[in-house]
């Protein structure tokens, strides 16, 4: 059978987190770049594989290879339904705060050249508290955010965290020790080390 192809880096969050998937299942896939500046994710041959023109798209590829029971519990309603919410919960609340941070402090300066809008930041900085005030209790009463088992619901928290640990605002992890504990529990992950090798974004 033929390796996936995944059209986009892992400096793109979502294809970050394709390629983390596929390294978790140990399915073989090739890389296929991109170039986003030059716009070729909105031109036709993009466009057929990945109609809204987004980042990643396949190409003989299964969308089943992701359910896999190990990273979403299917075998186990009660896990499956706490994968799910803490799936949920990275999208409604800890991504919608961490992301001005992550674009403030990362994305722009690294693309556009500019500074951080410091007032921007400051506030998201408090929400994000406030969502990690509920992911501290969490944490301290399981190794992973489901349970005591790795799963999506962690995966999915990997792409954004890890850049944001690469800025100063990283400190904030340090009023959180169940939360910090967590995040390095899941750095340790030979797949996530691989992935994130890749994920530097450049001028």
């Amino acid at each position: 059978m033929a390796p996936v192809k995944v059209f986009g880096s892992a400096v793109f969050a979502n294809a970050a987190r394709v390629m983390a998937c596929l390294e978790e299942v140990g399915v073989e896939y090739d890389v296929v770049e991109v170039d986003y500046m030059a716009k070729e994710h909105k031109g036709l041959e993009h466009l057929a594989r990945n109609p809204f023109g987004q980042i990643p798209a396949f190409q003989d590829g299964d969308i089943m290879l992701f359910a896999q029971d190990d990273l979403l519990r299917e075998g186990n309603p009660e896990e499956a339904a706490m994968v799910d919410v803490w799936t949920e919960v990275e999208a409604h609340h800890y991504l919608p705060a961490m992301a001005p941070i992550f674009y403030e402090c990362v994305v722009y300066p690294a693309r556009l050249g500019t500074t951080p809008n410091q007032k921007v930041v400051d506030e998201s900085v408090e929400k994000f508290k406030k969502v990690l005030d509920v992911y501290e209790v969490c944490l301290s009463k399981s190794k992973y955010l489901a349970g005591d088992f790795f799963s999506f619901a962690d995966l999915n928290h990997f792409p954004f965290t890890f850049h944001i640990m690469a800025t100063p605002h990283a400190s904030v992890f340090d009023s959180y020790p169940h939360v910090k504990a967590w995040w390095e529990r899941v750095m340790e992950r030979p797949s996530l080390k691989k992935i994130s090798a890749h994920m530097e974004i450049k001028p």
